[in-house]
């Protein structure tokens, strides 16, 4: 792949850059290290007008129907700092601190407000998740709201349920370290209620458990019947 102009698109010069590194770069993947400074501003502005250039082709007379004259520019920031955020920013700061207590009782956090996209229409994905831990004395602890903070930053990207649930399992295993780690999401998916099938009543429930949570049935039963009285 040959090096950009100068003067070229803002996302070939960032996408020349993770070719180039050999790294990944698809709807769910983080970009942030391959993102200069001021970039981002130059990226909305790029998705800015291919957006109106969309709206162009649905032939919507942006010119003089007043309530989409700006449409281009809110999607734009929409999806670069709002609901793909998690794919431009760094990760959240995130505290944590030596489990001097000792801690090895079952830890439940949740629910949990999720809000992604899914990344076949690019539409919403509403639900909750439910995060288990079982800690040891060599665990991390990090704060309550640091698991929020991260989820949010997992799910704000377009993918699919059940890889965001195990990009999630495996942020939270590498942070924490804990003997046991078990996650429950459950999301409605409007690609099926507003298009397709329009099906209003289906979720969609998937779960990732590992160590303790995997080996231990009645640790299991225990996470499972706690988050359902939630």
């Amino acid at each position: 792949m040959n090096a950009p102009a100068h003067d070229a698109p803002v996302s070939e010069r960032i996408r020349y850059r993770l070719v180039s590194a050999g790294c990944r770069h698809h709807a769910n993947d983080n970009i942030a290290a391959y993102i200069e400074p001021g970039e981002l501003d130059a990226l909305q502005a790029e998705v800015q007008a291919k957006m109106q250039e969309v709206l162009k082709s649905l032939v919507i007379d942006t010119d003089s129907d007043h309530n989409t004259q700006d449409t281009a520019k809110r999607v734009a920031k929409m999806f670069v700092r709002e609901v793909f955020a998690g794919r431009y920013a760094q990760a959240p700061t995130v505290t944590e601190f030596p489990n001097f207590s000792r801690l090895n009782e079952l830890m439940i956090v949740g629910p949990i407000t999720v809000r992604s996209a899914c990344s076949h229409h690019l539409c919403p994905i509403m639900g909750k998740v439910w995060i288990g831990l079982l800690p040891n004395e060599h665990s991390n602890l990090i704060g309550l709201s640091k698991y929020v903070r991260l989820t949010d930053w997992i799910m704000s990207r377009p993918q699919i349920q059940e890889e965001a649930v195990t990009m999630l399992a495996n942020e939270l295993q590498e942070r924490v370290q804990p003997d046991g780690l078990a996650l429950v999401m459950e999301a409605d998916h409007f690609c099926m209620h507003w298009r397709g099938v329009k099906d209003s009543e289906s979720k969609m429930t998937n779960s990732v458990m590992r160590g303790a949570f995997l080996k231990d049935a009645n640790l299991r039963r225990e996470f499972l019947s706690l988050i359902s009285k939630a």
